[in-house]
């Protein structure tokens, strides 16, 4: 088993050590640096439990982090970053420990002053990515165990986003601009189509998952086949929604400067026709 060496113990959470494959890589862990001297060999059983920043401006990133954390509050996001690996089971994206603990510190520290984020795409991002929603109501659940700092829903959203970006190593950025787009969709539905969607219905669920999945097809360039007949029919049977679903996707062409494959047109007419059908 390759052997890591410490080179120098940063506190007791984080140290440098040197990977005989990786070069220099920070080393993250609850207790890892307790007590480590320069050149002891760390345990390859508890490796596991430890996180190693490969990435050298990730590096570069967490350690510049540090200086404003108290040993406590780091002990905390290790964990909420342990709980997050073992529940996705998945080989997180790096960036999540330096993306992840700055949005906690910020939260934290603006809730200590009594502010508090709105999230305005909260309700899209518990119907997009119910997984992560789930999960990221568990890491504020540990932080308010452990810290007694009670962070609100909205953060439960903004969490979601950052674990969703991990796993699917997915640019935040990204994925922020899909979850507003998504959003930017539905107010136009419901302004063109004169309906209020009940956000927590079976039905918004359904239209939101719809869009996020067409959203991801284009993105990949999957293409869909066209049912020319049913096309046809929705055109002369559902004019309004037949109209209104190509709006919509003039609009996720702009925004992910991607072209849609027609027969999008002809999902998204079912799915608007099923809506305005169950309003009237």
């Amino acid at each position: 088993m390759e052997q890591l060496k410490v080179l120098k113990a940063l506190n007791n959470n984080v140290l440098i050590g040197n990977h005989p494959t990786y070069g220099e890589v920070v080393i993250i862990g609850k207790g890892i640096g307790f007590n480590r001297q320069q050149g002891d060999s760390i345990d390859s059983t508890v490796v596991e439990k430890l996180f190693v920043l490969k990435d050298e401006k990730e590096q570069k990133n967490y350690i510049k982090l540090l200086p404003f954390l108290d040993n406590d509050l780091l002990e905390v996001f290790i964990s909420c970053i342990e709980l997050i690996k073992k529940r996705t089971k998945a080989t997180l994206n790096e960036h999540i420990h330096v993306a992840l603990t700055d949005h906690l510190l910020f939260a934290v520290s603006r809730l200590s002053k009594g502010m508090e984020m709105s999230n305005p795409f909260l309700i899209e991002t518990k119907a997009l990515y119910p997984f992560e929603y789930d999960i990221a109501r568990d890491v504020v659940k540990l932080i308010g165990e452990k810290t007694d700092v009670k962070l609100p829903e909205g953060e439960v959203g903004f969490i979601a986003l950052h674990i969703h970006s991990a796993v699917m190593n997915k640019n935040l950025s990204d994925v922020n601009r899909h979850s507003q787009l998504v959003t930017k969709l539905v107010d136009m539905i419901e302004e063109r189509l004169k309906i209020k969607l009940d956000k927590e219905s079976v039905d918004y669920m359904r239209l939101v998952r719809h869009i996020r999945f067409t959203i991801e097809r284009v993105q990949t360039g999957e293409k869909v086949e066209e049912p020319e007949k049913i096309s046809l029919l929705l055109k002369e049977e559902y004019p309004v929604c037949y109209n209104l679903s190509w709006k919509l996707i003039k609009v996720m062409q702009q925004e992910l400067r991607k072209p849609v494959y027609n027969a999008e047109a002809v999902y998204l007419t079912m799915h608007l026709q099923r809506l305005q059908k169950k309003v009237k």
